[in-house]
């Protein structure tokens, strides 16, 4: 994200603690409108005054009763709604703040030369306040020279870029183009309405900046996979999305990162192998995973077991596929147990690093995954442990995910949900504070 001092600079003043700030969120209409949602949240839940406008097009994503009931206040996409209050230039007028997200490539090359024909637009003309736009689009979008020249002119006149990030879009592509975490939005924005950015800030890595500067942090990620023959395996649903997210929010802090990638959905790696300051190391089995993990953890101040792995493995492995006419109408496996990857590495652990495990239960009580947390927090002996119920449904492949984190005395030290990225911050948040302590 970058900023430049223009017309736009903000009050130093603006959004200081205890302020209440008017703040104008602009949609406009691309996929990520449904984060939307969660930028006015947030906003909302810190207790400031927040107006939606949405382009007709975003209305056609998210509907105008669910911006409502979010914001609390009216939602008009016109410049004819409301006209007897002159609505149009008195929002833009009244806001201490404008924040666009998602802006599309449309919306972006709109606001850079000046169109008002929605309410949008006028808004955005008739208002002094910092303007700030988190882009989202197709990375052939995002680096077209056209809108490199837009994102250029709205910089040169002082407006906030926040992105885009660098992952998988829609339709599975993955590259630059991908909306910014809601909550690295709102910080952001916040952060300009403060004036903690100026002039001179060439920089600003989103919300949290370099508070893992100088951390070697390994994290494991993905679902292992037990072979029975050379075609099939056992395996579980892990896509690895939770660590892929640990690791690249680590990166962006400033650690050095080793991710160790068992079995990753292919979206996933692409968006880890495209951030060179992430190191994969790949392995498929437990035991490799343990190999990996017991050599990289060595040279490591952190590390993070997110990776899900087998508890058991087939105790023969065919040299060839196995054959149901040769196996007749039952084929019975047996199996043997795997090592306890986090356990191990508890125990081998120098002093001054901080072992981090995760513990997925098939349990929706709260008061149940927590007594089988700290059942499982006194087994493996982790710093912090971080518990998530999965199901058919829940967990494993899904975009969003709720976690509590216990210390090793079974006391909760976090909560967090939202998306994977937002509960890696949560996570990288407690680690970062252990490590400051």
């Amino acid at each position: 994200m970058t900023h430049d001092s223009t017309p736009h600079s903000p009050t130093p003043s603006a959004g200081g603690a205890g302020d209440r700030l008017t703040v104008v969120v602009g949609v406009s209409g691309g996929i990520a409108a449904y984060k939307a949602v969660q930028v006015v949240r947030e906003f909302v839940l810190l207790g400031h005054d927040v107006h939606v406008v949405p382009t007709e097009a975003a209305l056609r994503f998210v509907g105008a009763p669910t911006l409502e009931a979010i914001s609390r206040n009216p939602v008009h996409a016109s410049v004819f709604d409301d006209v007897a209050q002159v609505r149009h230039v008195a929002l833009g007028q009244q806001a201490d703040l404008i924040v666009v997200a998602p802006a599309t490539a449309h919306t972006l090359a709109k606001i850079a030369h000046g169109l008002s024909d929605d309410l949008l637009g006028t808004t955005i003309l008739a208002s002094t306040a910092p303007l700030v736009v988190a882009p989202a689009m197709h990375t052939e979008m995002w680096r077209n020279p056209a809108t490199t020249a837009n994102v250029d002119l709205l910089r040169s006149r002082g407006v906030t870029v926040v992105g885009p990030a660098d992952g998988p879009l829609t339709g599975g592509d993955v590259g630059p183009g991908r909306l910014s975490e809601p909550s690295d939005i709102v910080a952001a924005a916040l952060a300009v309405a403060r004036g903690d950015l100026h002039s001179d800030t060439a920089i600003v890595e989103e919300a949290r900046v370099a508070d893992l500067d100088g951390v070697r942090l390994v994290v494991s990620a993905g679902g292992t996979r037990e072979p029975l023959d050379p075609v099939r395996f056992v395996g579980n649903r892990s896509t690895g999305k939770q660590g892929a997210a640990i690791a690249l929010s680590a990166a962006r802090r400033g650690a050095s990162v080793t991710l160790v990638a068992a079995e990753l959905d292919g979206a996933v790696l692409q968006s880890v192998v495209a951030e060179s300051a992430v190191r994969v190391v790949s392995v498929s089995t437990a035991l490799e995973l343990q190999s990996a993990m017991s050599v990289e953890s060595a040279s490591n101040d952190v590390v993070v077991m997110t990776a899900a792995v087998a508890d058991y493995r087939p105790a023969e492995v065919a040299d060839g596929k196995i054959k149901k006419d040769d196996a007749g109408d039952e084929l019975i496996v047996r199996l043997v147990r795997n090592p306890d990857v986090l356990a191990g590495l508890v125990a081998v652990r120098r002093a001054g690093q901080l072992v981090v495990g995760f513990a997925a239960e098939t349990t929706h009580d709260r008061a149940e995954l927590l007594a089988l947390g700290r059942t499982k927090q006194r087994r493996k002996g982790a710093d912090l442990l971080v518990l998530n119920s999965v199901g058919w449904t829940a967990g494993f492949g899904s975009d969003d995910t709720e976690v509590v984190v216990i210390d090793a005395e079974g006391r909760e030290v976090a909560e967090a949900r939202g998306s994977k990225h937002e509960v890696a911050d949560a996570l990288l948040d407690a680690i970062a504070a252990r490590l400051a302590r």
